[in-house]
């Protein structure tokens, strides 16, 4: 017997269905849609002297009829019982809409003889991407329309873009499916024309100084590890292999560096890294080895003026600056330039002819340094919000006199500057407009610190209408990620305001497993100290409630992602805690995934979560792994989040997650499953389609929130 015939016999037992997936009619006087149920075929394993019972696992194959059958029975599902909330969804998009310019225009920034931009068309769904040559009053040269890349696909996403250094070709990736599976291609600019040369699965790519060599990085089909560099000479049909990285836990990366000197390959996991460079008017030779790798060492190059310029923790977490002449790289001859320091992260670093300018992260907050090598100089930019996010912008030429950034905060709109170098005085290049009657003077936001159990204290950022009552009353959205040292960056949406103008209070907890203290906050919330990752979040939780910033039953909780893994463990762990719960491509079948290394990802995120098939490892996953947690009882209010063609976090992690969790909920608030069908890790690509998706959230969040749908 097929599985898809039993799960149809499955469905038939339990309920009376007028079709396969229908709705059956109750005794009630409210009639309620009933959920999919997913059939159950006994899958059991053991690992370390425990049983595993996984009547689920057969979600996972795709191409099965069953599965596309349940996803749009799903899918249906939750159309049916958020019915009611179509007006308010179509208000929430109609609101979101009428904040944005819709035809709009990026920053044109300068590299060689011409100006690059973006812009944006009313109607459309994609950017445009253009150049104009010498100054803005030149004819507009389009390079690609992703609109017209977009015709016949659901999704469309633009990766590498990089023009040669002579700007007479383009080398660019798309996906066209949401895999995050790029396919190269070379434009000649002058004729339009699409060169014959072109390869799958690209990572990265970069062009030698002579623009006669492309170089390109490659991902394995099965794993998606980045792990071939390749050079194809565009006068020749086939591309010659280059490098190999064979350990499983190592990507790889190719660029050039802003100076047009060099080719820097990188190989690098989530602990190690090692760094080859090649003069790029030299694209024939083989590449050196700047040092050799050393577990949890990890080092970064840029070049200037006769040196590598080094970002590395080998003196501590935070890492450290140094130099040396490019013709002794080794350590041995390492000039340091910025000490390691405990209380600040070196994050990136940009080199430049005359400066050198820092990326930092101090106190939970971004900062950029101004480095005069020359002049023996060092110069921190002043902000002046309580919590913001800056960083790097555009900067192509290697011998400017300004620095590009850009800066957002909660009530700040993106906003584009040049950092007069010399002077450290900014100016204003444009501002993000919001439309729609939008005004930042109505709105607070406020930076905070919670106490964790063993007293760490956890920054938490919150964005509220003036006038909301700290009174207990107020309903309150938390959302965080906390893992892979990523920082969870106090930025801009114009699509919050929906929720904070009816009252809702916004909170951003930057929990550690992020990177917003640097590195050792990232340490102290991964692998066998993930558990800080949920106490933290958890703490916070109950912070916003004791201090009266929520009602006790109108807190509502969104993570995606690793955040979704937050989402299902803080849930099995304080499952009364929260009314409702937004987790959006959760990963949350841990143990299964991490032992099955032929997934993308698996291997080398053992570094970040460890590997179950080590007993210490797995009893840490063990305590936490969302769907092996799952257990009999009351649950909140869930709307759990997926796309089928997702390659990071496999659809079928939560549409298992739901099905079980089905099984062992008593409580009466409904839980929900959509899969976008047509998209990846990100949803969807367009931007009206994204304003659809986030308006059903929008809806489904002021419905469990129990907030007024009309605006103050």
């Amino acid at each position: 017997m097929t599985r898809s015939r039993v799960l149809s016999l499955h469905l038939m037992t339990l309920v009376l269905l007028p079709t396969l997936w229908g709705t059956v009619t109750m005794s009630a006087p409210n009639p309620l849609p009933v959920p999919p149920v997913a059939a159950r075929h006994p899958h059991t394993f053991e690992l370390h002297g425990e049983r595993f019972e996984d009547d689920y696992a057969w979600l996972r194959e795709k191409q099965d009829p069953a599965v596309i059958d349940y996803l749009n029975a799903e899918n249906g599902y939750a159309d049916r019982l958020t019915a009611d909330q179509q007006p308010l969804r179509e208000a929430l998009y109609g609101e979101m809409l009428s904040r944005i310019q819709q035809t709009d225009l990026s920053v044109p920034y300068r590299k060689g003889s011409h100006l690059y931009y973006s812009r944006t068309v009313e109607g459309q769904q994609y950017p445009i991407y253009c150049r104009r040559k010498g100054d803005a009053n030149a004819p507009e040269e389009v390079l690609l329309d992703l609109n017209q890349l977009a015709v016949g696909h659901t999704f469309m996403a633009v990766g590498d873009f990089e023009v040669s250094p002579d700007e007479r070709l383009l080398a660019y990736t798309i996906d066209d499916n949401g895999y995050r599976q790029y396919r190269l291609h070379v434009k000649d600019l002058a004729s339009g024309d699409t060169l014959a040369v072109t390869d799958e699965r690209v990572t990265s790519v970069a062009w030698d100084a002579d623009s006669r060599v492309l170089f390109y990085t490659q991902e394995d089909a099965t794993s998606k590890r980045s792990y071939r560099l390749y050079s194809r000479e565009l006068s020749q049909p086939h591309p010659t292999l280059r490098e190999e990285e064979r350990d499983e836990r190592f990507d790889v990366q190719v660029n050039l560096t802003r100076s047009g000197e060099y080719l820097v390959y990188t190989v690098s996991s989530h602990t190690t890294s090692e760094v080859s460079v090649l003069r790029a008017d030299q694209p024939f030779q083989a590449f050196s080895l700047i040092t050799p790798r050393v577990q949890d060492r990890e080092y970064y190059v840029d070049h200037r003026r006769g040196e590598f310029w080094i970002r590395t923790n080998d003196h501590g977490r935070n890492f450290r600056l140094v130099r040396t002449p490019v013709a002794t790289p080794d350590p041995s001859h390492w000039i340091e330039v910025v000490p390691h320091r405990d209380d600040v992260m070196l994050s990136n670093i940009d080199c430049f002819a005359q400066y050198v300018v820092l990326s930092e992260r101090s106190n939970a907050l971004p900062r950029i340094t101004v480095l005069e090598p020359e002049r023996g100089t060092s110069r921190e930019v002043p902000f002046q919000e309580a919590a913001f996010t800056v960083g790097p912008s555009n900067n192509a030429e290697y011998a400017p006199t300004t620095f590009r950034y850009a800066y957002q905060s909660f009530i700040t709109p993106p906003s584009v500057y040049d950092l007069d170098l010399a002077t450290l005085s900014s100016k204003l290049l444009k501002r993000t407009p919001v439309l729609g009657g939008w005004d930042a003077s109505r709105y607070t936001m406020e930076r905070v610190h919670v106490t964790a159990a063993d007293g760490a204290r956890i920054p938490l950022t919150l964005l509220y209408r003036k006038g909301t009552k700290r009174d207990g009353t107020a309903p309150c959205l938390l959302y965080a990620y906390g893992s892979y040292g990523i920082s969870s960056n106090v930025m801009f949406n114009s699509n919050r305001f929906s929720l904070v103008d009816r009252g809702v209070v916004y909170a951003l907890a930057h929990i550690r497993g992020g990177g917003d203290l640097g590195k050792p906050w990232h340490d102290q919330g991964r692998m066998r100290n993930k558990m800080n990752t949920f106490t933290d979040f958890i703490r916070c939780a109950e912070w916003l409630k004791s201090e009266r910033v929520c009602a006790p039953d109108r807190l509502v909780i969104q993570g995606g992602s690793a955040g979704g893994l937050l989402m299902g463990a803080v849930t099995n762990l304080a499952p009364t805690l929260f009314t409702g719960v937004l987790a959006q491509v959760p990963f949350v079948d841990v143990i299964n995934t991490m032992l099955d290394e032929s997934l993308p990802l698996t291997v080398g995120e053992f570094e970040e979560w460890g590997n179950p098939k080590v007993k210490e490892d797995f009893d840490v996953i063990r305590r936490y792994s969302p769907y092996d947690n799952l257990a009999a009882g009351d649950h909140p209010a869930m709307l759990v989040k997926t796309s089928l063609n997702d390659s990071q976090v496999g659809y079928w992690e939560p549409a298992k997650y739901v099905a079980k969790l089905r099984t062992l909920d008593s409580g009466r608030a409904p839980i929900l499953f959509k899969c976008n069908m047509g998209a990846g890790h990100g949803g969807a690509s367009g931007r009206y389609d994204a304003l659809h998706e986030a308006a059903f959230d929008y809806a489904w969040i002021l419905n469990t929130l129990r907030v007024p749908t009309t605006r103050p």
